[in-house]
């Protein structure tokens, strides 16, 4: 090494080291409540997270699916979303005005506005509509109507409503302040469940803006003109229409809806909140925070050198430089067994997987300027875990599900793996490091070795994770792209993810063809592949599943949704609507009466 180069790296270091210094001066208290193992600094009475909770409790969104009929006289706004073919129905059917708007708007209008979308095409009208007022009653303010129609007709790959097409329509036409009015035409056969996950998509919860200005929602509300998406005030009302023109009143229908957004909104919240705030501590006093006063979930932690000490090498190697420790956060879920709601016909439990890297810097292997931002989103696949395994829980699930949260930040510092290192995962098996930005698969193996070794019960694995930026080649930004060890599990995982909103398509399966990528003159395998160009997101899958017990002879499943978790600078809530169709959640996919 150069001179010059030592002096440059002697003072990074100098850098660094007072940089940790600082942020080990500003870190995130404890809460009072929860055990001394969730934070290594002394407690104060809130953490920066329940803060956020606390800010956000008084200023975000509410969005509410309870049928209302006095909604229709509070709301100053709504919006009519559905297929073009089912909003002329809506729309020819004058006699219902009045008890879809509180109102009679003209037929003329409604009938104008439909007609200045090209019919079977997608787009939005708007429109302010007077509303009529009865004797000396004080004039009211025009109300204001838009539709959104999506296509007709979609491929094969495609929710048939699409939903994606649907979030981002209420998105730019709600209205940021008052009482809106969301009418969904689910038509006869689709159920209302994974609207929820659509509707509760457009409303993200996190928000540190200052409200100094219209101009700093540039991008969040498009073209709308709309501002202060989380101004105080607003209210959601949600009402879905079935193909006769009836709101929809099933109850088990509404509360999935209900548990859809409340997953995906947690989601969202957790892959926006910046890593100075939501760190490996942080995450986990969460998920306590979560299921505190829920009985049947149970939540057990190994942290920081009980990692390394248990053999936890991926986890604890990747995470080990960061000042807050990383740590395997284990939540099972055990249904009471008086649970009336429909079983499916196994008694197997499923494992759920998510990676949580909280912040990658890609460790010594690091990033670049531009290319680190946005890396708080690295947890994605498991806040989308946690948000479908909450709306599991809520939702009475009859399924015993557990869920494994492997929680690291790949930082740097004096102790932060180098390339050259190897590390002993859990499955016992030898690691050369070529990369420590692929440290994903790192803690995902770690996960996967332990659910397969220890749970007799399980007949299903599920990793969520981002996990390779080759994935948005291999199936882009919407769908994720799935590795299965069954042709079966393949196919319904398609289904799970068609029937949700969860896009996914089939990545090429072929453990034999695609782990010679990993091989090493000294260790059992290396973390990254010899060559780029032959199937990333295949051989990183593989990477994971070579770890798994080889006792286990049930199924796995990996997703790598790197490219649909992220959105425009937003987190997306990818994964809830996947995990509910998977472990059958009750009443989400299903259409009741």
């Amino acid at each position: 090494m150069a001179a010059s180069s030592r002096r440059c790296l002697s003072l990074f270091i100098k850098l660094t080291t007072t940089s940790i210094a600082i942020i080990t001066t500003r870190g995130l208290p404890s809460i009072n409540a929860f055990s001394h193992r969730l934070s290594p600094r002394a407690s104060s009475p809130l953490s920066s997270l329940h803060r956020t909770r606390m800010m956000m409790s008084s200023s975000a969104t509410v969005i509410d699916f309870d049928p209302s009929p006095t909604i229709r006289d509070k709301a100053t706004s709504t919006i009519l979303v559905g297929r073009h073919a089912a909003l002329s129905d809506v729309i020819g059917r004058t006699d219902s005005y009045v008890s879809l708007f509180g109102f009679r708007p003209p037929p003329a209008i409604m009938t104008s506005m439909l007609s200045s979308i090209k019919g079977g095409n997608a787009g939005t009208a708007k429109s302010h509509v007077e509303v009529p007022t009865v004797g000396p009653a004080s004039p009211r303010e025009p109300h204001i109507v838009s539709l959104c129609s999506v296509k007709d007709s979609v491929s094969r790959n495609n929710h048939p409503l699409s939903l994606h097409s649907v979030s981002d329509m209420v998105k730019t036409q709600c209205e940021s302040q008052g009482t809106v009015h969301v009418i969904c035409c689910v038509e006869k056969e689709f159920p209302c469940g994974p609207f929820g996950n659509a509707i509760g998509r457009a409303f993200p919860l996190f928000n540190r803006k200052t409200g100094s200005g219209k101009d700093e929602e540039d991008g969040d509300n498009d073209d709308s003109g709309a501002s202060g998406e989380e101004k105080g005030g607003r209210v959601v009302h949600v009402t879905f229409l079935d193909g006769d023109g009836k709101i929809v009143k099933d109850s088990r229908q509404i509360e999935a809806a209900k548990a859809a957004a409340e997953g995906v909104r947690l989601a969202c919240r957790l892959v926006d909140t910046h890593p100075e705030e939501l760190t490996t501590t942080a995450f986990a006093q969460e998920c306590h925070h979560l299921f505190k006063d829920i009985p049947t979930v149970s939540i057990e932690e190994i942290v920081g050198d009980e990692l390394r000490d248990r053999g936890y090498g991926g986890i604890y190697n990747v995470g080990k430089a960061a000042v807050h420790p990383p740590r395997l956060v284990i939540l099972t879920y055990e249904p009471e067994e008086n649970n009336d709601a429909d079983t499916t016909a196994t008694s197997d439990s499923i494992a759920l997987v998510g990676k949580g890297i909280v912040y990658d810097t890609g460790g010594l292997a690091i990033k670049s300027k531009t290319g680190m931002c946005g890396m708080k989103s690295d947890m994605g696949g498991a806040a989308g875990v946690l948000g479908g395994f909450l709306a599991a829980v809520r939702l009475q699930t009859p399924l015993k599900i557990r869920l494994l949260l492997c929680l690291a930040e790949n930082a740097i510092g004096p102790s932060a793996i180098r390339n050259d290192d190897i590390i002993t995962q859990y499955s016992g098996k030898t690691v050369e490091i070529n990369n420590s930005d692929a440290e994903g698969r790192l803690v995902l193996g770690d996960a996967v070795a332990h659910a397969t070794k220890h749970y007799d019960d399980v007949g299903l694995v599920v990793d969520m994770a981002t996990l390779t930026g080759a994935q948005l080649v291999a199936t882009g930004k919407t769908h994720a792209g799935i590795l299965a060890n069954t042709l079966d599990l393949e196919r319904r995982a398609v289904d799970g993810g068609l029937a949700s909103g969860d896009l996914c398509f089939p990545l090429v399966y072929a453990p034999e063809l695609l782990k010679r990528e990993f091989a090493s003159k000294v260790a059992d395998m290396k973390n990254s592949v010899n060559d780029r160009g032959n199937a990333q997101s295949s051989c990183a899958g593989h990477f994971i599943e070579s770890h798994i017990d080889p006792k286990y002879k049930g199924e796995w499943l990996h997703v790598d949704m790197a490219g649909p978790a992220w959105k425009a600078d937003r987190g997306t809530g990818y994964g809830v609507g996947l995990v509910m169709a998977l472990v059958g959640a009750p009443g989400f996919t299903e259409r009741g009466q």
